[in-house]
């Protein structure tokens, strides 16, 4: 198995990715290899401070000297920038030297380039990034998360049967509860597109779904895969990455002001990003992994563990089969 690594990516590169590298090819499979995707010389010379212990022959360095930064036009960039670290991570996925790509690069930019390059599944219209939402029964996924801020009832269908094939593969579940996010429980709450996507998702084959969920039922784990367009999916994940920080530092000015010391930190690991290491766009062909450009390297590892997980379940050709089966190819 060989993950291509985006080397450049985090804030602070290429730092956590080289950390991150060597704790997924200690926790991964012994057939993992790594391939590090950025400026030669500079991986080569960090490579080296971390002394002779570390796995080079797990290691592969490839060179590319650009970086796009998070400013630029993303399909721009990825045009103009042919030799940056995100284009030939991606490039390496579709000339099968690689399995998988991970990057905490410019999101727009991994987007578009694993649009550009690896190209949506026949079947789907809209790739989504599907993101792990914690709650009280377990990690919840919900897409889309941002990919597509303006959708119709057919893709948010789509959403639902591609996090349904996720939730199995890569969750364990076997008939993950799949709700649509809306402001009521009943049927016949909500707008024009919730109305029209509830009729579809509950005709839909395969599909086990359990209703409409509101907003505060979320947190209580209502259901494993969540489905809503990107507008509200990116709110309500920054929301989510905010109420961590948020309440910890209320803990703790408490804890100042009554004179009294308690650990929280295990407590709160539930709502730390790093657990889930990264969010997968889903419905390309191919597995690209997208994390924080703040990622430490525990989360780095954990990315390129969905990413190996998603590689050895198959789930990309058992997306595409799923969706050949189930004819839900339409025009955009």
């Amino acid at each position: 198995m060989r993950i291509a690594l985006d080397a450049l990516g985090t804030d602070d590169a290429p730092g956590p990715e080289i950390e991150g590298a060597l704790g997924a090819l200690e926790d991964g499979p012994e057939d993992l290899t790594l391939l590090l995707v950025g400026n030669g010389p500079l991986l080569e010379e960090e490579l080296t401070k971390r002394g002779s212990d570390i796995p080079r022959g797990r290691l592969e360095v490839v060179h590319a000297p650009d970086r796009i930064l998070p400013g630029e036009s993303p399909a721009t960039a990825v045009r103009r920038r042919p030799q940056s670290s995100i284009v030939t991570g991606i490039r390496l996925q579709k000339e099968g030297r690689a399995e998988a790509f991970v990057s905490a690069g410019s999101t727009g930019a991994v987007m578009a380039g694993s649009l550009i390059l690896l190209r949506p599944l026949p079947g789907v219209d809209r790739p989504a990034i599907g993101t792990l939402l914690p709650t009280a029964a377990g990690p919840t996924l919900m897409l889309d998360a941002g990919a597509n801020v303006d959708c119709k009832s057919r893709h948010l269908l789509q959403f639902a049967q591609l996090g349904h094939i996720y939730a199995q593969d890569l969750m364990g579940l076997e008939r993950p509860r799949v709700a649509l996010l809306n402001i009521g429980e009943e049927p016949e709450k909500g707008d024009e597109l919730a109305l029209e996507t509830h009729a579809l998702l509950r005709k839909a084959p395969g599909i086990n779904f359990v209703g409409n969920v509101e907003g505060r039922d979320i947190i209580q784990g209502a259901c494993d895969v969540l489905v809503c367009d990107g507008f509200v999916g990116n709110v309500l994940l920054k929301f989510y990455e905010s109420v961590a920080e948020f309440i910890v530092g209320l803990l703790y000015r408490e804890m100042d002001r009554i004179g009294t010391e308690l650990d929280v930190r295990g407590a709160f690991r539930v709502l730390d990003y790093s657990e889930y290491g990264g969010a997968p766009l889903l419905g390309v062909n191919g597995v690209t992994v997208i994390c924080h450009g703040s990622s430490t390297p525990r989360a780095i590892r954990n990315a390129i563990g969905v990413a190996s997980r998603a590689v050895a379940s198959g789930m990309v050709t058992h997306i595409a089969r799923e969706l050949d089966l189930n004819g839900t190819a339409g025009e955009d």
